[in-house]
């Protein structure tokens, strides 16, 4: 019987070669080209997905669901939406888990870290029906710690738009409590949809520029209670949203995303907990453009929130 750490080493060296075997084949350079796996799942990949169960063969599609909470709000609407996720009703492709690298060399030196992320960002559905499905913290959390996945850092989002095989272009809605709405949210999912047939945007590849991102950040130990967002970057590669938790931890609108990114990233040819590399001092450099991540969000309760949400606050 093999140990974790002979396991971790095999997975390692599965996901290297299959990402090098990739890139070659496409003649992809990796130093200017987004990095890209293979389409087709492989083990190795998939056993970072391996807490996802399979999607129900009777499950709602995203316009089905969409219709289902449409008279619910709040905490219900939350609770509503994980019970499908938790039971797997999300679209395959976002199992096609993307490799991106990362790079620091602010101390003359040069760190670097591969993640794998989801293509796209969570969403409720079947492969030819989804609806792309914004979400409190609470649930966010609920779900990565589910999945054994982590939220995004800042650094994480600008690399992702960068190394992003299509790039959408952001399409915000009239401001207003209206916002917050199930309506909005599927009007959105609907914009983003039409604009991928208008430009030939298929599902599975790396995409970004559709949506605001949850992320994790120092400045939620110093603000507890809120929820950080970031991004939803225009053609020129800035952000219409910069860092921000004016919010708190139970709010969520049409215009964020939730990307999840795997617990397990490559530093220097191991492979390593995201939430080591974060609390390292030296190699967060590598994932954060803040240092070290203290308040690092992959489960549980956000600091300062109390699972308020869930007590309808």
């Amino acid at each position: 019987m093999r140990g974790p750490a002979s396991h971790d080493a095999i997975t390692l060296l599965s996901l290297m070669a299959l990402c090098s075997a990739c890139l070659v084949a496409a003649g992809r350079p990796i130093a200017s080209r987004p990095i890209e796996c293979c389409p087709t799942a492989s083990p190795s990949l998939a056993e970072l997905t391996h807490a996802i169960p399979p999607r129900p063969l009777q499950a709602p599609t995203g316009a089905q669901f969409a219709q289902s909470i449409s008279g619910l709000e709040g905490w219900q609407r939350e609770q509503a939406i994980l019970h499908e996720i938790f039971a797997g009703n999300l679209p395959s492709f976002l199992r096609r888990l993307v490799p991106v690298e990362l790079v620091d060399r602010s101390d003359g030196g040069r760190l670097s870290a591969t993640i794998f992320v989801m293509p796209d960002y969570l969403a409720i559905g079947s492969d030819v029906d989804f609806l792309r499905i914004p979400m409190n913290l609470e649930t966010a959390l609920a779900v990565a710690a589910r999945f054994s996945f982590a939220l995004p850092t800042r650094k994480m989002v600008d690399a992702i738009y960068t190394q992003s095989a299509y790039h959408f272009v952001p399409e915000p809605l009239v401001p207003g409590p209206q916002m917050r709405s199930t309506a909005y949210y599927r009007t959105h999912n609907e914009m983003i949809e039409s604009q991928a047939r208008i430009r030939g945007i298929p599902s599975g590849p790396l995409v970004s520029g559709h949506k605001k991102d949850v992320i994790v950040t120092n400045l939620l130990a110093r603000a507890p209670g809120r929820i950080a967002i970031y991004g939803w970057h225009r053609p020129n590669g800035a952000p219409i949203q910069p860092l921000s938790t004016v919010h708190g931890v139970c709010y969520a609108d049409y215009s964020h995303g939730i990307r999840l990114v795997s617990e397990m990233a490559i530093e220097d040819g191991a492979l390593r907990p995201v939430r080591d590399l974060l609390h390292d001092s030296r190699l967060a450099r590598a994932l954060s453009d803040e240092g070290a991540i203290r308040p690092l969000l992959t489960g549980g309760t956000p600091p300062g929130g109390e699972g308020r949400c869930g007590q309808g606050i």
